[in-house]
């Protein structure tokens, strides 16, 4: 479910008042209830008459604002009132930049002083976890394949990439904020996962995603608790959550097998693939719990046979070196018999 922020703009300049209200009822109305004034009337009436969660109040209307009862009251900040008087300790944000990018914010220092008031396992999408033994095989181009696919279904949808070393910026263009904030609240266990999610998560191609960390080491500490934390998070503000994951079998890789309803297992004509699969198939004692959700998925032409199986997935070799054009391919696939992403 997502959480709605109640916002209440404060400033004298009409113009952006109208422009940051339109911009924000139309394109973030799921995130933010947007509420505006351009006097000290309506400041002080709209205070009165409703409690706000945040405030974004500029400096010629700040000194006269009673903000007690807002939970967050912050200064909408420009240049031109730098030599104002500012309350010791009180956030700011700056007025002119993008209007996405202030929801961001607001939502971002907001979910730091808010008490998550959602069951952490909550959920209600359908996880589906994209991994393979090997790298190589085309497994993020599935994950995102598989994305597409369930957004032309009309469902939303979230793709969490959880591998080492992230693979985004080559699937999706919209750069946003790391992901290390996140790990950050789940770790000192303080705040609102839900809402930060919320706030630094981007959106491309009609799919939700997280920017990748701000370093290696950050996606390398977190705990097995830590994941169930942000998977559930992750779970509960979409229909179809994808996690694109790295191709470790450790314990982190199997708490989310663990939660996972489904699991692509990608494999390609490779002899490491084959090996490497086999031995998982064959070795391998986690694979035994999962067995009943598991669906290969034989990329890149390749061609398979796996007794362990009763469910593979056949997909063609897509020659291009343009990602995107790959996972649009693969989406759109008719050896899938028109449905794509079925159980066989």
């Amino acid at each position: 479910m997502i959480v709605k922020v109640k916002l209440l703009i404060a400033t004298i300049d009409v113009l952006y008042v109208k422009l940051i209200s339109d911009s924000i009822s139309e394109f973030h109305a799921d995130k933010i209830d947007v509420s505006t004034c351009s006097a000290l009337e309506g400041l002080q009436e709209a205070l009165v008459q409703r409690k706000y969660d945040v405030a974004l109040i500029d400096s010629a209307l700040l000194e006269y604002a009673d903000t007690s009862s807002v939970s967050l009251p912050l200064l909408l900040w420009s240049d031109d009132n730098s030599a104002d008087i500012v309350p010791e300790g009180l956030g700011r944000i700056n007025k002119y930049q993008r209007i996405s990018t202030i929801v961001a914010a607001v939502l971002e220092k907001y979910a730091k002083v808010s008490v998550s008031m959602n069951d952490p396992d909550l959920r209600k999408a359908n996880i589906t976890a994209v991994w393979s033994p090997v790298g190589g095989v085309g497994k993020t181009s599935v994950a995102v394949a598989y994305a597409l696919s369930q957004v032309v279904d009309g469902k939303e949808v979230f793709y969490l990439n959880m591998e080492d070393f992230t693979s985004v910026p080559c699937y999706f263009n919209k750069a946003g904020k790391s992901i290390s904030s996140v790990f950050d609240m789940l770790e000192n266990q303080d705040g609102n996962v839900k809402m930060l999610v919320q706030g630094v998560s981007c959106c491309d191609k009609g799919i939700m995603y997280l920017c990748g960390p701000d370093n290696y080491e950050d996606m390398c500490i977190l705990s097995t608790e830590n994941i169930h934390a942000l998977i559930m998070t992750c779970a509960g503000l979409t229909d179809e959550l994808v996690i694109d994951l790295s191709s470790a079998c450790d314990a982190r890789v199997k708490k989310v097998f663990e939660l996972a309803d489904n699991i692509l297992l990608v494999a390609a004509h490779t002899a490491q693939s084959g090996t490497k699969t086999a031995q998982f198939l064959s070795q391998n004692n986690v694979f035994e719990s999962i067995k009943e959700k598991v669906t290969m998925v034989a990329n890149k032409g390749t061609s398979v046979n796996e007794p362990e199986l009763d469910s593979i997935i056949y997909l063609p070799y897509v020659q291009s070196n343009d990602a995107l054009e790959v996972c649009h391919t693969l989406s759109n696939s008719e050896s899938l018999g028109g449905k794509v992403w079925l159980r066989v």
